[in-house]
């Protein structure tokens, strides 16, 4: 049985109300007493019914724009980090195609010079060996990871932590039982 009901505080706003259909002796036989469920307020109060059923619908609303936004905050983030692996992608690539008369080895720091031709080039040489006598331009010192990546001298130290810590966790999880959850005893320290 549907009700529809206009809120006291929003006349302009009606709110659809199903009530359980009732029946004192449902097939002839009484279930329950009317006096005990009825006697702590009255089943038909409808506003009462109709504030109840906005306001779920209120929560509803709410609780789904909040996951919403949450969802939203990280495809966000998602974006920014394809674009970071995108931008380093590019970069990699760029440097692996540079110019060099030797063979890169992983782990080595090399220096990016660039000839007054527009060609850029590796050297094992830093400017400050060069001193004042470097030929050409400087564009930059970069250390080739294990994994072939290239990273920027002014990150090389933070890489280097990140790496020391997965080692540690790798090294650390292989001696351990086994255990169903994860394992960061130690890590911080």
């Amino acid at each position: 049985m549907e009700r529809t009901v206009s809120l006291p505080n929003q006349p302009d706003r009606t709110t659809t109300v199903t009530l359980v259909e009732s029946s004192s002796s449902p097939s002839g036989v009484e279930l329950v007493s009317c006096y005990q469920t009825t006697r702590v307020g009255d089943p038909m109060d409808l506003v009462a019914l109709a504030t109840q059923v906005q306001r779920g619908d209120d929560f509803t609303k709410a609780n789904a724009c909040n996951k919403l936004t949450v969802i939203a905050d990280q495809i966000r983030y998602l974006q920014e980090q394809a674009r970071k692996v995108l931008e380093d992608a590019k970069r990699d690539a760029d440097l692996h195609h540079a110019a060099c008369n030797l063979v890169k080895k992983p782990g080595n720091m090399y220096y990016l010079y660039e000839r007054p031709s527009g060609q850029k080039y590796f050297s094992i040489i830093s400017p400050t060996e060069w001193g004042p006598s470097c030929p050409h331009a400087f564009s930059g010192a970069f250390k080739l990871q294990h994994d072939m990546s290239w990273t920027p001298v002014e990150q090389v130290e933070k890489r280097d932590a990140e790496i020391a810590i997965m080692d540690k966790l790798l090294s650390q999880q292989t001696a351990l039982p086994p255990y169903t959850g994860p394992n960061f005893k130690g890590l911080s320290e």
